[in-house]
């Protein structure tokens, strides 16, 4: 008996290990925005890191806005103990959260004195390290937000002084805007990827809240020539010689909706007025037959969208189908892995993360 015990922990141990070998190498990264007792409620042990979102700019140094932020990062930090392969990191900005960043960014000064704040930040909670999720260097991001052209090399010495400062140990990653404009303007490719552990490239809101027309806001591939997607961003990087494990896609967790959406090719590509959408864990309750929409899959797209003929709205985002396409994409491409924005959209249990985490250890 003690001997089948024995041999039942060996088989055991083995299998973990299998699993952790196949896992090894490819991320499943969730940015998280909820609190310390939240986070319970989601099957971490699914993921390889959380994105603590997010933290902002004070005084040119990196800040947790408040006690309640603390108290979530340290929680974060403490389910290492259970998942030890686990990484916390921290981010900066987001859509609306990075005002000061040009001007903090383009002096020498501000760019090291930036740096040293976040060794002290990632020391103190123990964190893994920082994603930079500046909307955006160079272009115009969130509105009134400043902007300028030497944003792009900035941002190389922002990388370039952060590398410096917190040396192998902590991970540096930056979110990328998965359109075009951002591609070619934003960054210096060439010099950042070497200095960083991945780019986690925001494949969704392709089609964002400004559009007057609708479409797939996170397409896997476009449909028309010069439409963005995915794959688009990701032949982009690879085709300048970026590698493909360092690249990261992302999921959207979420909808988007237009309204005054006339019933032409079921709205899509149609003029409309956008609106709120829906987070994927009210799906099964508002996306529904009952309530006028009728679900279409775009097979060249390899996405989803919603029409609803009686209320002229017309919907798109991710769901299970098309966030197991984009996660087989992206083993089959030998990508670093698939991040999405974000954990608290999901459903607790069987939702778009299990659908992910489904494909990966298949």
């Amino acid at each position: 008996m003690y001997r089948h015990k024995i041999l039942l922990l060996i088989l055991v141990l083995i299998s973990l290990n299998v699993l952790a070998q196949k896992q090894k190498g490819f991320s499943v990264i969730a940015y998280y925005t909820g609190d310390s007792k939240k986070i319970d409620e989601f099957e971490i042990n699914k993921l390889s890191h959380i994105i603590f979102s997010f933290c902002h700019l004070k005084d040119g140094k990196l800040s947790v806005d408040n006690a309640k932020d603390s108290t979530t990062i340290k929680y974060l930090v403490s389910l290492k103990k259970i998942n030890p392969h686990l990484k916390i990191m921290l981010s900066l900005g987001g859509w609306s959260g990075c005002e000061p960043c040009s001007e903090v960014f383009s002096s020498a000064d501000g760019r090291i004195g930036f740096a040293k704040s976040v060794k002290i930040v990632n020391d103190y909670f123990k964190t893994d390290g920082i994603d930079l999720d500046w909307e955006y260097p160079t272009i115009e991001g969130y509105p009134g937000h400043l902007y300028q052209q030497q944003d792009k090399k900035n941002f190389t010495a922002l990388v370039k002084e952060l590398r410096k400062v917190l040396g192998k140990k902590n991970e540096l990653s930056f979110a990328a805007g998965g359109f075009q404009k951002y591609l070619d303007a934003s960054v210096e490719w060439k010099e950042i990827m070497p200095l960083v552990d991945r780019v986690n490239i925001m494949s969704y809101d392709l089609v964002n809240g400004y559009s007057k027309i609708t479409g797939h806001h996170t397409p896997l591939f476009g449909t028309k020539p010069a439409e963005e997607s995915t794959d688009r961003a990701v032949q982009f990087l690879l085709n300048l010689g970026i590698p493909a494990n360092k690249l990261v896609i992302g999921a959207a967790f979420y909808t988007r909706v237009w309204k005054g959406v006339e019933n032409q090719n079921n709205g899509l590509y149609q003029a409309g007025e956008h609106t709120s959408g829906y987070d994927f864990k009210s799906y099964a309750k508002e996306l529904t037959t009952a309530n006028g929409w009728e679900y279409f899959w775009d097979n060249k797209a390899q996405a989803p969208y919603w029409y609803n003929k009686s209320e002229k709205k017309f919907a798109t985002g991710d769901d299970l189908s098309s966030v197991r396409g984009k996660t087989k994409y992206a083993l089959d491409k030998k990508l670093g892995g698939i991040m999405f924005w974000e954990l608290t959209l999901d459903t607790n249990r069987d939702g778009m993360l299990h659908a992910i985490d489904k494909v990966v250890n298949k």
